[in-house]
Protein backbone atom coordinates (compact mmCIF):
# COMPACT_ATOMS: atom_id res chain seq x y z
CA UNK A 1 0.00 0.00 0.00
CA UNK A 2 0.84 3.27 -0.62
CA UNK A 3 2.84 5.37 2.03
CA UNK A 4 1.26 8.78 0.58
CA UNK A 5 -0.81 10.61 3.13
CA UNK A 6 -4.37 9.87 2.18
CA UNK A 7 -6.05 13.36 0.94
CA UNK A 8 -7.35 15.90 3.46
CA UNK A 9 -10.89 17.10 2.46
CA UNK A 10 -11.69 20.54 3.51
CA UNK A 11 -14.99 19.09 5.05
CA UNK A 12 -14.30 18.57 8.60
CA UNK A 13 -15.37 14.12 9.40
CA UNK A 14 -16.30 15.52 12.92
CA UNK A 15 -17.28 19.26 14.59
CA UNK A 16 -17.69 19.99 18.66
CA UNK A 17 -19.20 23.23 19.29
CA UNK A 18 -18.97 24.91 22.45
CA UNK A 19 -19.40 21.31 24.36
CA UNK A 20 -18.91 21.23 28.20
CA UNK A 21 -18.74 18.29 30.29
CA UNK A 22 -18.25 17.54 33.99
CA UNK A 23 -17.98 14.88 36.29
CA UNK A 24 -20.44 16.21 38.96
CA UNK A 25 -20.08 19.58 39.97
CA UNK A 26 -16.41 19.71 38.42
CA UNK A 27 -16.37 20.94 35.01
CA UNK A 28 -13.70 18.86 32.93
CA UNK A 29 -14.20 20.64 29.72
CA UNK A 30 -15.39 24.33 29.45
CA UNK A 31 -16.68 25.17 25.90
CA UNK A 32 -14.43 23.19 23.40
CA UNK A 33 -14.69 23.60 20.16
CA UNK A 34 -12.58 21.79 17.14
CA UNK A 35 -12.80 20.33 13.85
CA UNK A 36 -10.92 16.93 12.64
CA UNK A 37 -10.89 16.90 8.40
CA UNK A 38 -11.36 13.84 6.77
CA UNK A 39 -8.18 11.66 6.18
CA UNK A 40 -6.18 14.39 8.61
CA UNK A 41 -4.46 13.10 11.91
CA UNK A 42 -5.45 15.92 14.67
CA UNK A 43 -4.33 15.95 18.06
CA UNK A 44 -4.80 17.03 21.43
CA UNK A 45 -2.19 17.84 23.27
CA UNK A 46 -1.92 18.93 26.97
CA UNK A 47 -0.81 17.58 30.69
CA UNK A 48 -2.77 15.68 32.89
CA UNK A 49 -6.15 16.45 34.08
CA UNK A 50 -6.15 18.94 31.41
CA UNK A 51 -9.64 17.47 30.00
CA UNK A 52 -8.15 15.54 27.25
CA UNK A 53 -9.94 12.23 27.93
CA UNK A 54 -12.87 13.49 28.75
CA UNK A 55 -12.99 15.07 25.09
CA UNK A 56 -12.96 11.60 23.60
CA UNK A 57 -15.61 10.36 26.61
CA UNK A 58 -18.07 12.84 25.20
CA UNK A 59 -17.78 12.41 21.79
CA UNK A 60 -17.87 8.59 21.89
CA UNK A 61 -21.15 9.09 23.90
CA UNK A 62 -19.58 7.60 27.30
CA UNK A 63 -20.05 10.90 28.71
CA UNK A 64 -23.13 13.12 27.90
CA UNK A 65 -22.18 16.62 27.63
CA UNK A 66 -23.60 19.47 29.33
CA UNK A 67 -23.87 22.00 26.60
CA UNK A 68 -22.94 22.45 22.70
CA UNK A 69 -23.40 20.35 19.94
CA UNK A 70 -21.29 17.02 18.27
CA UNK A 71 -21.39 16.32 14.32
CA UNK A 72 -20.01 13.61 13.25
CA UNK A 73 -20.12 12.99 8.96
CA UNK A 74 -22.58 15.52 8.84
CA UNK A 75 -25.14 14.13 11.70
CA UNK A 76 -25.72 15.38 15.21
CA UNK A 77 -24.58 12.64 17.28
CA UNK A 78 -24.62 14.33 20.84
CA UNK A 79 -25.46 12.12 23.55
CA UNK A 80 -26.47 9.20 21.47
CA UNK A 81 -26.00 5.58 22.68
CA UNK A 82 -22.29 4.76 22.35
CA UNK A 83 -23.16 1.36 20.49
CA UNK A 84 -25.07 3.78 17.80
CA UNK A 85 -21.90 5.83 17.49
CA UNK A 86 -19.39 3.01 16.64
CA UNK A 87 -22.42 1.48 14.13
CA UNK A 88 -21.79 5.18 12.45
CA UNK A 89 -18.00 4.39 11.88
CA UNK A 90 -16.11 5.95 14.89
CA UNK A 91 -13.89 3.51 17.20
CA UNK A 92 -12.29 4.65 20.25
CA UNK A 93 -9.68 3.13 21.78
CA UNK A 94 -9.65 4.31 25.66
CA UNK A 95 -6.76 5.19 28.06
CA UNK A 96 -5.62 2.02 29.72
CA UNK A 97 -6.18 -0.58 26.60
CA UNK A 98 -9.18 -2.52 28.41
CA UNK A 99 -8.67 -5.59 26.59
CA UNK A 100 -10.93 -8.31 27.40
CA UNK A 101 -8.64 -10.28 29.86
CA UNK A 102 -10.36 -13.82 29.26
CA UNK A 103 -11.09 -13.82 25.80
CA UNK A 104 -7.76 -14.38 23.43
CA UNK A 105 -6.42 -12.32 21.10
CA UNK A 106 -8.27 -13.60 18.20
CA UNK A 107 -11.76 -13.25 20.38
CA UNK A 108 -10.83 -9.79 21.16
CA UNK A 109 -10.59 -8.87 17.19
CA UNK A 110 -14.03 -10.36 16.66
CA UNK A 111 -15.33 -8.24 19.33
CA UNK A 112 -14.14 -5.81 17.39
CA UNK A 113 -15.91 -6.78 14.29
CA UNK A 114 -19.34 -7.37 16.34
CA UNK A 115 -21.28 -4.51 13.79
CA UNK A 116 -20.10 -6.03 10.51
CA UNK A 117 -21.79 -8.50 8.69
CA UNK A 118 -19.05 -9.11 5.93
CA UNK A 119 -17.57 -12.30 6.86
CA UNK A 120 -14.81 -12.07 4.01
CA UNK A 121 -14.14 -8.22 4.79
CA UNK A 122 -13.66 -8.84 9.09
CA UNK A 123 -11.10 -11.61 7.82
CA UNK A 124 -9.04 -9.33 5.54
CA UNK A 125 -8.69 -7.16 8.58
CA UNK A 126 -7.77 -9.39 10.80
CA UNK A 127 -4.84 -10.30 8.20
CA UNK A 128 -4.42 -6.21 8.10
CA UNK A 129 -3.67 -5.92 11.79
CA UNK A 130 -1.74 -8.99 12.24
CA UNK A 131 0.24 -7.37 8.94
CA UNK A 132 0.62 -4.42 11.62
CA UNK A 133 1.33 -6.05 14.74
CA UNK A 134 2.81 -9.13 13.47
CA UNK A 135 3.38 -9.96 17.56
CA UNK A 136 -0.85 -10.86 17.53
CA UNK A 137 -0.32 -13.37 15.08
CA UNK A 138 1.99 -15.32 17.10
CA UNK A 139 -0.30 -15.17 20.39
CA UNK A 140 -3.74 -15.46 18.80
CA UNK A 141 -4.61 -18.35 20.63
CA UNK A 142 -3.28 -16.54 24.08
CA UNK A 143 -5.55 -14.91 26.79
CA UNK A 144 -5.25 -11.30 26.20
CA UNK A 145 -4.78 -10.67 29.65
CA UNK A 146 -1.19 -12.46 29.41
CA UNK A 147 0.13 -10.03 27.04
CA UNK A 148 2.59 -7.20 27.89
CA UNK A 149 1.29 -3.80 28.08
CA UNK A 150 2.78 -2.93 24.67
CA UNK A 151 0.90 -5.85 23.05
CA UNK A 152 -2.18 -5.06 24.74
CA UNK A 153 -2.24 -1.45 23.42
CA UNK A 154 -1.40 -3.36 19.75
CA UNK A 155 -4.51 -5.15 20.64
CA UNK A 156 -7.15 -2.37 21.31
CA UNK A 157 -5.90 -0.64 18.36
CA UNK A 158 -6.55 -3.36 16.52
CA UNK A 159 -9.60 -4.10 17.61
CA UNK A 160 -10.74 -1.09 16.80
CA UNK A 161 -9.38 -0.99 13.74
CA UNK A 162 -12.06 -4.25 13.32
CA UNK A 163 -14.46 -1.99 13.40
CA UNK A 164 -13.79 -0.76 9.74
CA UNK A 165 -14.36 3.02 10.90
CA UNK A 166 -14.16 5.93 9.42
CA UNK A 167 -12.50 7.92 12.52
CA UNK A 168 -10.53 6.21 15.50
CA UNK A 169 -9.73 8.32 18.53
CA UNK A 170 -6.94 7.67 20.40
CA UNK A 171 -6.24 8.28 23.93
CA UNK A 172 -2.49 8.34 25.23
CA UNK A 173 -1.64 5.57 23.39
CA UNK A 174 1.86 5.91 24.86
CA UNK A 175 1.07 5.82 28.43
CA UNK A 176 3.60 3.49 29.94
CA UNK A 177 5.09 2.04 26.92
CA UNK A 178 8.94 2.51 26.56
CA UNK A 179 10.37 5.22 23.87
CA UNK A 180 11.19 2.04 21.84
CA UNK A 181 7.54 0.74 21.74
CA UNK A 182 6.08 4.24 21.63
CA UNK A 183 7.94 4.79 18.52
CA UNK A 184 6.82 1.78 17.44
CA UNK A 185 3.20 2.48 17.95
CA UNK A 186 3.46 5.71 16.85
CA UNK A 187 4.98 4.61 13.29
CA UNK A 188 1.80 2.18 12.93
CA UNK A 189 -0.74 5.09 13.78
CA UNK A 190 0.66 6.84 10.36
CA UNK A 191 0.51 3.38 8.65
CA UNK A 192 -3.04 2.95 9.50
CA UNK A 193 -4.07 6.86 8.52
CA UNK A 194 -1.86 6.76 5.47
CA UNK A 195 -2.85 2.98 3.88
CA UNK A 196 -6.71 2.80 5.29
CA UNK A 197 -6.86 6.53 4.68
CA UNK A 198 -8.82 6.09 8.32
CA UNK A 199 -8.87 9.65 10.25
CA UNK A 200 -7.62 9.91 13.84
CA UNK A 201 -8.21 12.38 16.46
CA UNK A 202 -5.12 11.27 19.11
CA UNK A 203 -5.15 12.80 22.78
CA UNK A 204 -2.00 12.63 24.21
CA UNK A 205 0.97 13.86 26.68
CA UNK A 206 3.57 13.74 24.61
CA UNK A 207 3.32 16.75 22.90
CA UNK A 208 6.53 16.64 20.40
CA UNK A 209 5.76 12.91 19.07
CA UNK A 210 2.11 13.61 18.52
CA UNK A 211 2.91 17.20 16.49
CA UNK A 212 5.49 15.43 14.57
CA UNK A 213 2.55 12.92 13.07
CA UNK A 214 0.24 15.30 13.17
CA UNK A 215 -2.12 17.53 10.49
CA UNK A 216 -3.56 19.90 13.10
CA UNK A 217 -3.23 20.01 16.80
CA UNK A 218 -5.38 21.63 19.54
CA UNK A 219 -3.63 22.19 23.05
CA UNK A 220 -5.75 22.02 26.18
CA UNK A 221 -5.53 23.53 29.75
CA UNK A 222 -7.99 23.31 32.36
CA UNK A 223 -10.63 22.19 30.31
CA UNK A 224 -10.16 25.20 27.25
CA UNK A 225 -8.37 24.95 23.96
CA UNK A 226 -5.63 27.79 24.15
CA UNK A 227 -3.79 27.10 20.98
CA UNK A 228 -4.79 25.64 18.03
CA UNK A 229 -3.39 25.44 14.40
CA UNK A 230 -1.60 23.25 12.27
CA UNK A 231 0.93 20.91 14.00
CA UNK A 232 3.96 22.24 11.80
CA UNK A 233 3.33 26.21 13.03
CA UNK A 234 3.01 24.62 16.63
CA UNK A 235 6.25 22.45 16.71
CA UNK A 236 8.01 25.76 15.42
CA UNK A 237 6.22 28.13 18.35
CA UNK A 238 9.64 28.50 21.05
CA UNK A 239 6.94 29.31 23.62
CA UNK A 240 4.67 25.95 22.64
CA UNK A 241 8.02 24.90 23.18
CA UNK A 242 9.33 26.02 26.27
CA UNK A 243 5.73 25.14 27.79
CA UNK A 244 4.50 22.15 26.56
CA UNK A 245 6.89 20.14 24.66
CA UNK A 246 8.78 18.85 28.28
CA UNK A 247 5.36 17.53 29.05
Amino acid sequence: MSSTPPPVSDLPVLKLLNVESAYGPIKAIRGVSLQVRRGEIATVLGSNGAGKTTILKTISGIIDPRKGSIEFKGNDITAQDPALIVQQGLSHVPEGREVFPLLSVRDNLLMGAYTRQDRDGVATDIEAVYGYFPILRERAAQDAGLLSGGQQQMLAISRALMANPDLMLLDEPSLGLSPKLTKEIFEIVVRINRERGTTILLVEQNVARSLAISDRAYILDQGLIVHEGTAKDLLADEAIQNKYCAV
